[in-house]
């Protein structure tokens, strides 16, 4: 736990570090550098506590009074002042279309590409600014010289669009899939890598990692499986779609060579907004999933070849980023922490109720999902949502079929209170209502 003077000093750091925030919404940020001093003096786990902290928090939103959204993972609202500076720049493009999208906007690519490497704690030249962890990851996976007989490990939880990515490559170029096949949820970091080291061969170029699984939250010993895998001799690719900005990490923590992440979701940016990492000596060896003029350059920028795209939300980025550090991934991990812990501590007890996430803190953070004895997924967020008017999402999968609660900074305590009543009520009932047919995963 960080001690309390040097978070202090560290929040102090913070709140001197609004300078974009202060030029665009010099109220906002007023009202925000006084909120953050006075919790300065408490740790991360006690300001996850103070609810009228939370409260203001909530205010910088325009989430909806009459629904509650506790699918944040599948895409989180953003907070007034990202929607404003959107839109602002949008209105500027409307002007001049070229001139200020080519000429003014894009101007700022450079120093927002310098905010996310900070972030991130890496070089700008290893950051692409792109539109969501499935163009950036699949950049990697069809830009990566394999040939067949190569072998790739990942598991049957990784994300469907990166799979389906890999069972292309699969079919036109006979590389081999060995998949991993984990008992979820898991609590034991060592049997997860012993899996992944046991399915790992002379033939294996690729260890391909979700750092946390979409469905359930199951956070994955990601530095320990890619130490295994480079003493093999292999590279490691990371799907980091639900951990940047959600977890307090760095990149290089991870000593990944290949990283994406999505800013839509944890980071509250704009929708369509992601960020691919390389190492920098990795860079020449990746082709550009789109044409770039030198494609087997050693510049970051080949990857960013998309012809026209969205200057106005990618510009946009970078009140998030103010929002996030703002609040600092320290204090905000350890209030989705507590809404989570907040919400199953409510419900564990229920003998029909079953949770398809593990309750320890090493293995899971924000996102939970559990099921009902007799209910299927669908099921259940079919009535959270008609008798609560809760908005979650359905995991129809085998072993793990449930429904996944994620709340954001902006979920209020009265929420988690409503969900509560309404798990209670669905698991005392003897089964569910009329049958209704199986949906596909809603992510």
């Amino acid at each position: 736990m960080m001690h309390r003077r040097e978070f202090i000093n560290k929040s102090a750091l913070l709140v001197g570090s609004f300078s974009f925030l202060k030029f665009s919404d010099p109220l906002f940020a007023a009202a925000l550098t006084d909120k953050v001093q006075r919790i300065s003096h408490l740790t991360p786990e006690e300001s996850a506590a103070d609810e009228d902290f939370w409260a203001w928090i909530r205010e910088a939103y325009t989430v909806s009074a009459n629904i509650i959204n506790l699918n944040n993972g599948g895409v989180s609202p953003q907070p007034k002042v990202v929607q404003d500076a959107h839109i602002r720049n949008y209105q500027l493009c409307n002007e001049a279309p070229s001139y200020y999208m080519w000429r003014i906007l894009d101007q700022g690519r450079e120093p927002l590409r310098a905010k996310l490497a900070e972030l991130a704690g890496c070089s700008a030249e290893e950051i692409a600014i792109n539109r969501n962890s499935t163009e950036g990851l699949n950049t990697v996976i069809f830009g990566l010289d394999l040939k067949a007989g190569d072998e790739v490990v990942l598991n049957k939880y990784d994300y469907p669009n990166m799979v389906n990515a890999w069972k292309q490559r699969e079919k036109r170029e006979g590389i081999k899939l060995v998949w991993v096949d984990l008992n979820l949820p898991a609590e034991n970091d060592q049997e997860i890598v012993s899996l992944y080291s046991k399915a790992i061969t002379s033939k294996t170029k690729i260890v391909h990692i979700t750092h946390i699984i979409n469905w359930t939250g199951q956070i994955m010993p990601v530095r320990a499986i890619a130490d295994v895998a480079h003493a093999k001799g292999c590279e490691v690719i990371v799907d980091g779609a639900h951990t940047f900005a959600h977890l307090d990490y760095k990149i290089p923590d991870l000593d990944c060579d290949y990283y994406a992440t999505s800013l839509h979701k944890w980071l509250c940016a704009p929708f369509g907004s992601g960020m691919l990492f390389i190492k920098k000596e990795k860079i020449k060896k990746v082709w550009a999933l789109l044409s770039a003029y030198e494609p087997d350059s050693e510049n970051i920028h080949k990857f960013e070849m998309l012809g026209t795209r969205s200057f106005a939300s990618e510009m946009a980025i970078g009140n998030a980023i103010e929002f996030h550090k703002m609040i600092g991934i320290k204090r905000k991990e350890a209030r989705l922490r507590f809404l989570k812990n907040y919400w199953v501590d409510k419900v564990k007890h229920l003998p029909n109720v079953k949770f398809n996430t593990s309750l320890l803190p090493a293995f899971s953070a924000a996102l939970c999902s559990f099921s009902v004895t007799g209910w299927k997924a669908s099921e259940l967020e079919t009535k959270l949502f008609e008798s609560k008017k809760i908005h979650t999402t359905a995991i129809p999968l085998e072993k793990i079929g449930g429904v996944r609660i994620t709340p954001q900074v902006y979920t209020t305590l009265p929420e988690l209170d409503r969900l509560v009543e309404g798990i209670k009520e669905i698991a005392a009932m003897s089964g569910p209502p009329e049958e209704k047919p199986a949906e596909k995963p809603k992510y």
